[in-house]
């Protein structure tokens, strides 16, 4: 038996209280894992260095011989690729990368975040497994952006009309969230 920790990691202006990723946090505190889910600072006009190091700050938290889940939003899926790829060792046995904004559009609140480094080797050293959750008509991501990604060859999820799956586009509550979470054995193999 094993203990299972999980590191959600919220995007350019957090996540809020009706936020999925808030919902997501007391779900599985409820069940009684061990979250992780920190504010990071100036949230609206975030700069990369000092999000890396809170996120490493956040990490040491966990215990080390926690099986660990990290789940990102947005922008904070840019942070888990610049924290990957500063690291180049196993951090997570998954990674769960929700409605990633396109690497080629620079956000003008989180230019420090450009160029993103789209690795494959860094992502599959950094978790065990990677699954991408994309929506079809995500304002910060269109499909052909998207194709970044998936050119990745990494396991993805491609959701209908879901926007950028956050609050303003319905996504409070959101079981599927929850499911990939507690089920990644079926989700990843």
């Amino acid at each position: 038996m094993y203990h299972q920790s999980f590191l959600i990691i919220h995007g350019l202006g957090g996540s809020g209280p009706d936020h999925w990723q808030t919902w997501l946090a007391n779900e599985l505190k409820e069940r009684n894992f061990h979250v992780c889910y920190p504010t990071f600072s100036q949230f609206d006009s975030p700069d990369k260095v000092v999000w890396l190091k809170e996120l490493n700050s956040a990490i040491e938290t966990i215990p080390t011989n926690y099986r660990l889940t990290v789940i990102t939003h947005s922008l904070g899926c840019l942070l888990w690729f610049h924290y990957a790829a500063s690291k180049n060792k196993r951090l997570a046995k998954q990674a769960i990368l929700v409605a990633p904004p396109s690497p080629k559009i620079i956000l003008s609140e989180a230019k420090t975040f450009y160029p993103v480094p789209l690795n494959k080797n860094q992502l599959v050293e950094a978790a065990e497994e990677t699954l991408f959750v994309h929506s079809s008509n995500d304002p910060y991501c269109s499909p052909d952006d998207a194709e970044k990604f998936k050119s990745l060859n990494l396991p993805t999820i491609t959701l209908p009309s879901a926007g950028h799956i956050n609050t303003l586009s319905g996504h409070g509550k959101w079981p599927l969230i929850l499911d990939l979470c507690l089920n990644s054995e079926m989700i990843f193999h």
